[in-house]
């Protein structure tokens, strides 16, 4: 059986204590992304939580619960970042009957190929298919085959590549990590100046490594030939970028 466990990804469940809180709400005032449960019925979106000056923090996907009464809201990130992800929500819950903390009985799963249950991976269809389920002790883990896969199609994420580097800068445009008609959340005045005034300097681009630039470099795969760099927009030639990110630099 093809492993599909991401062991490298973990759940954070965000839930209320009573009838009276609205995860939805709470979130939806920090993320970069529409997290209403109406849209995430649709199936999860690509989202962040940023500082105040719009630069990345954590990067994830957000999920709806699945449970008839979608009270609950399910994070899908990094399993390093996930307690320091909690940590830094609690910080803006206050008094909020509202609880946040790891879901160990939920893993992350991914297949490059349709799975019974799973969703199209928001970002870009073609990096596949996810889905939350439990995971089996001793079960083989498709990290790095996911890894191959993310960089073959020159899709950067994680604290590694985007920490510290502007939201718009990450690519969220073009890989649906933004909404600009949502309302306000944590970051969001300088990402929508930004946008407004196209003033998109420099880009997350996944080069051959043979090609990387070193004082650009944020993250390097010897093992795949592959790195991620944080280069100015005008030094980037179109033909050699993933058609995705092609048409937003181009634009």
């Amino acid at each position: 059986m093809t492993a599909t466990l991401l062991a490298h990804r973990a759940v954070i469940r965000v839930s209320p204590r009573d009838d009276s809180e609205d995860v939805h709400a709470f979130l939806q005032g920090l993320l970069t992304n529409d997290v209403r449960a109406e849209r995430l019925a649709e199936g999860p979106v690509y989202a962040a939580l940023l500082t105040a000056q719009g630069k990345a923090l954590f990067d994830f996907l957000v999920w709806g619960d699945g449970a008839p009464e979608g009270s609950d809201v399910l994070i899908d990130c990094e399993a390093d970042a996930a307690e320091d992800l909690a940590k830094r929500l609690g910080l803006y819950r206050l008094r909020r009957a509202i609880d946040i903390a790891r879901d160990d009985t939920l893993a992350v799963h991914w297949s490059a190929d349709p799975h019974e249950g799973a969703s199209a991976d928001p970002r870009l269809p073609a990096l596949g298919y996810r889905w939350l389920a439990p995971g089996n002790d001793g079960e083989d883990g498709a990290d790095d085959a996911w890894l191959a896969h993310r960089l073959a199609h020159g899709v950067p994420e994680g604290q590694g590549e985007l920490g510290d580097i502007l939201w718009l800068e990450t690519n969220a445009v073009e890989l649906g990590g933004v909404s600009f008609d949502k309302g306000c959340y944590v970051g969001q005045e300088n990402t929508a100046r930004m946008n407004w005034r196209q003033k998109v300097n420099r880009r997350l681009v996944v080069v051959d490594l043979a090609d990387s630039q070193e004082k650009r470099r944020k993250a390097a795969y010897p093992d795949h030939g592959k790195a991620v760099d944080h280069l100015r927009v005008d030094d980037l030639d179109p033909d050699r970028l993933p058609e995705w990110q092609a048409a937003g630099v181009s634009a």
